[in-house]
């Protein structure tokens, strides 16, 4: 049975609250519409990261984004981990929590990478199952983004876009849909980004990412790093043209431009996304 997309769910266009922007937005409180703050970075008990977080709510919606839940790691997320995240929830409010699909641990050693996982009905019962408790745990809608990838299994018995479909459906879970990602797995592994897009259920996306890349080679590497290329826009436009209204953020995380060029990719995703939606509307009243 597939979800409602959560009420206020669309909180606009937002930018990842990153440590060179802490004072411009503080002092300035600059025009946008939310921001995406890296869970680890705020699960302390108090000091600059609480003030500068502090501040930032005083003003803006925040949602929460993790990177080392491990969902698909062999042992189940670690329970001291998932307390200090309910702290930080319970403090922050967030409309929605998300991480990725992914696993990050063997035994006692974290690669502190986001690992692919094979993409089996054996894995699909396992991430859906952990989903439901974090999510009953954390008492905050939860959600889960599709990652990059460089390698596949063997052991796989279905494509990526079903697999996060099928935990999605389970668990009762939203979709962070991340475009870049996918154009970057797409172009690694041969398969065609569209019909990603096309599969997954449009009322799971609570979230879409979208990011610049770097080309390595005949590899994509997933590096947040620098403007978003014209054929992720593409995407990212057929995608709203397909959901409706849906959060949008800037991810930009390795050499971290000016406030003013970070803003400036805001506001061609809103441009892009209110263009898309025009659109929508236009197919939608020709076929009522």
């Amino acid at each position: 049975m597939s979800m409602r997309r959560l009420p206020g769910s669309d909180l606009g266009i937002g930018v990842g609250l990153r440590v060179p922007h802490y004072a411009h937005v503080v002092e300035h409180h600059p025009q946008m519409d939310f921001f995406e703050i890296i869970s680890e970075n705020f699960m302390v008990e108090g000091g600059r990261p609480i003030y500068h977080l502090e501040r930032v709510l005083e003003r803006y919606p925040l949602v929460q984004h993790g990177v080392s839940l491990g969902i698909g790691d062999a042992d189940d997320p670690d329970p001291a981990y998932l307390a200090r995240l309910k702290r930080l929830v319970q403090k922050v409010r967030p409309a929605w929590l998300s991480d990725h699909f992914c696993w990050c641990r063997a035994g006692r050693i974290h690669s502190h990478e986001l690992l692919p996982l094979p993409y089996t009905w054996q894995v699909v019962e396992l991430v859906a199952e952990r989903a439901r408790r974090i999510q009953d745990f954390l008492e905050v809608p939860f959600a889960l983004e599709n990652t990059s990838s460089y390698m596949a299994y063997s052991a796989s018995e279905m494509s990526e876009w079903q697999f996060v479909s099928e935990v999605a459906e389970r668990a009762d879970i939203g979709l962070l849909l991340d475009v870049n990602n996918v154009y970057v797995s797409a172009h690694n592994h041969g398969f065609d980004a569209r019909e990603f897009l096309r599969f997954v259920p449009p009322e799971r996306i609570v979230q879409i990412h979208v990011a610049g890349h770097t080309v390595v080679g005949d590899h994509i590497i997933d590096t947040h790093r620098g403007p978003i290329i014209d054929p992720v826009w593409e995407l990212y436009g057929e995608l709203i043209e397909r959901t409706g209204p849906v959060s949008t953020l800037i991810e930009w995380d390795e050499a971290i431009p000016p406030w003013a060029v970070l803003a400036a990719e805001a506001d061609r995703a809103r441009a892009l996304r209110t263009a898309a939606l025009a659109r929508r509307s236009t197919a939608l009243g020709a076929t009522a």
